[in-house]
């Protein structure tokens, strides 16, 4: 699978590079947290990630003002499994170089995605990119087997936690998995196996060989 930039054109449908953040301080945080031995771990909120001076930074500038949670997901990952969305951007910062596997809202098609459609992209460390709300996107994916990858994760608060209670009145409230989270599983995803919507077709694409 080629694999762009997100410097490279073919990411601007997908979200954009911010700029003028310095982002030392929450690298160095993320490194101080143990990485799972396999796997991936996520965490909506994380109290050394939210005492660095970008926390309120990146709540001001880059969400206008609006509250917001800024924890991480790490941990070792080759493989798409799902997508998911939500109503805001989220904004990424990798520990080291990281690869964002992500497609648009707008290709699902009678509530499944082809993964053909999905396209690649890599990080550097430490630059903070905005993903779009209707860009699909799931756990980032290493580009060190031996290190994994670190990637911070800021959303507006509350993203990610219990989903809320509700009747669900058409498809697309069937697809979400918790709060302000609609989710597209692999059929061979675990997520999948749990319950969650199958609204992917297609290989569930594995990058190992092509970092």
């Amino acid at each position: 699978m080629h694999i762009y930039s997100v410097t490279d054109p073919e990411f601007k449908p997908y979200g954009k590079v911010l700029e003028g953040y310095d982002t030392t301080e929450l690298v160095a945080a993320m490194a101080a947290i143990e990485q799972p031995e396999e796997g991936t771990a996520y965490e909506p909120g994380i109290a050394s990630l939210e005492s660095c001076a970008i926390f309120s930074e990146l709540r001001d500038r880059a969400y206008g003002g609006m509250p917001v949670q800024l924890g991480m997901c790490w941990g070792h990952n080759t493989k798409l499994n799902c997508l998911e969305y939500h109503r805001d951007s989220e904004v990424n910062i990798g520990w080291k170089d990281f690869i964002l596997l992500l497609a648009k809202q707008d290709e699902i098609v009678d509530g499944v995605l082809d993964t053909g459609k999905v396209k690649a992209f890599r990080v550097p460390k430490g630059l903070p990119v905005e993903v779009y709300a209707t860009t699909l996107h799931y756990a980032p994916c290493h580009t060190c087997p031996h290190c994994g990858f670190r990637v911070a994760v800021v959303l507006p608060k509350g993203t990610n936690t219990d989903k809320p209670v509700f009747e669900a009145k058409c498809e697309e409230d069937g697809w979400m998995t918790a709060r302000n989270k609609w989710l597209l599983a692999h059929p061979d995803s675990n997520e999948a196996k749990n319950g969650a919507h199958i609204g992917l077709s297609g290989l569930n694409i594995d990058i190992k060989e092509d970092i």
